[in-house]
């Protein structure tokens, strides 16, 4: 890396029993940093940060399901970052019955949300901007985040994943939109975008246009 360069670090940490991914993204110039999905196990993620000496600014999700809440409550308490999700999921980071964690006889209502996303709000994390685009179908307020430099990346929580889609038949959920979202928002990115999914390893558009079998029927 050239001094003055910007250059993007991500670690991926699979937490909780359903093993969905958190990732910890920050600017190796800067050590500032932004925690997506913090689904379980705060104590883990907390030492992972503190281990790499980061300064999370920002706690950003990608829908508001249980799986990818969990720790939501503990990392604000302990890191003080802003909690960000799309206007359209806000409720579930207070609503057991909407989070879908009251249907797996747990409560996890964690803290309202600091700061409400919309599509092409654009978060800055040291030297790394982030976009988000709003990609319905999984729930209604699902939204993937998108860097386009200094590498190319998108995080699509369970929008998209490597061989296979979200669901949709949750409440909120619908199988027109989360095609149209895959189709209009994520397919219009380059081949060389790399895919960090919500759960399950990690992909590019190239290959998810040309051998998902849910998805490579519908795109041109």
């Amino acid at each position: 890396m050239r001094k003055g360069e910007a250059n993007m670090k991500v670690i991926a940490m699979p937490v909780g029993e359903l093993a969905a991914n958190c990732y910890i993204v920050y600017c190796e110039n800067t050590k500032k940093a932004v925690v997506i999905d913090p689904g379980a196990e705060g104590q883990r993620v907390l030492n992972r940060i503190q281990y790499e000496g980061l300064k999370v600014e920002y706690i950003l999700l990608t829908h508001g399901h249980f799986d990818h809440i969990g720790a939501v409550k503990f990392l604000k308490e302990q890191l003080g970052a802003t909690v960000a999700i799309h206007s359209g999921d806000a409720e579930a980071l207070t609503d057991a019955s909407i989070n879908l964690s009251a249907f797996m006889g747990e409560h996890s209502v964690q803290v309202p949300p600091d700061l409400l996303l919309k599509e092409r709000d654009v978060l800055t994390i040291g030297d790394i901007k982030m976009e988000v685009l709003h990609t319905p179908g999984h729930s209604e307020g699902s939204a993937c985040f998108v860097v386009n430099s200094p590498v190319k990346a998108v995080f699509t929580g369970d929008t998209l994943f490597q061989g296979s889609i979200g669901r949709s038949d949750f409440p909120g959920g619908s199988y027109d939109q989360l095609i149209s979202s895959i189709k209009d928002k994520l397919m219009v990115l380059g081949d060389d975008y790399t895919i960090y999914p919500g759960h399950g390893l990690k992909s590019t558009i190239g290959t998810e246009r040309t051998a998902n079998p849910f998805i490579r029927y519908y795109v041109k």
